[in-house]
């Protein structure tokens, strides 16, 4: 199956083009090499994505022939890591306002 369809399938990115996007930025890696959108994904491979502020790594445990209920699709694939990073301090904000 193909990355891009594979997100959103297991519903790691709700929509095929933002992952087709994601992958032309250069934000998801399979098997930790920068992975295009036309990749081929198989049980065991590693794909991790940096999307905004959240980065995630998982490992495939299930390439579904079809598409697959929203209830199902977390059983694709197991967390390995998932990172939350706090936005960014806004550098154009005076330090003295009290912000």
């Amino acid at each position: 199956m193909r990355l891009d369809k594979f997100l959103k399938t297991s519903r790691l990115i709700k929509r095929r083009t933002v992952a087709q996007m994601a992958c032309e930025q250069g934000r998801v890696h399979v098997n930790e090499r920068i992975a295009k959108s036309s990749a081929v994904i198989k049980p065991g491979d590693t794909v991790h994505l940096e999307l905004g502020s959240r980065a995630l790594t998982v490992k495939v445990i299930e390439v579904p022939e079809k598409n697959v209920r929203a209830q199902d699709a977390a059983n694709l694939y197991e967390v390995i890591e998932e990172l939350r990073r706090p936005p960014e301090v806004l550098e154009w904000l005076p330090e003295d306002e009290g912000w």
